[in-house]
């Protein structure tokens, strides 16, 4: 892949980005996190980390990037955890979401984990 193909992936990558974050914060997501990681992992290019209140609103949230998502043309590869509601994780490919009830949110510290990424402010990323 070249460098021109490279960067519209990104761009692709960090307008799904923005439409998830927007989503989460729609719906009151808590503390929500963009984490580049493009450069350190070939998992994804970007991981979203946000926390709700209980089981009730982490799905309320989930549903929102799903269809938001949906609408966009983007359905995603999986979804993980949403019946527990506790740890709910959605795969998109270029990015993958991550729900958590508070507790365990701080029990397993994904921001720790992949610290290497960088932290980005969502007004980085572009709107389309």
């Amino acid at each position: 892949m070249n460098q021109a193909d490279l960067a519209k992936d990104l761009k692709v990558s960090a307008q799904l980005c923005r439409m998830a974050y927007q989503a989460l914060d729609d719906k009151q997501g808590i503390d929500i996190k963009v984490l580049d990681i493009h450069e350190v992992s070939i998992l994804a290019d970007y991981f979203i980390i946000a926390h709700g209140n209980n089981p009730n609103h982490v799905r309320a949230m989930i549903d929102e990037v799903e269809d938001k998502l949906v609408e966009a043309g983007y359905s995603p590869a999986s979804i993980e955890g949403y019946a527990d509601g506790t740890w709910v994780l959605m795969d998109f490919g270029r990015i993958i979401v991550h729900v958590f009830h508070k507790e365990a949110r701080l029990f397993y510290d994904l921001e720790r984990i992949w610290s290497d990424g960088r932290t980005m402010d969502p007004a980085e990323l572009p709107t389309a």
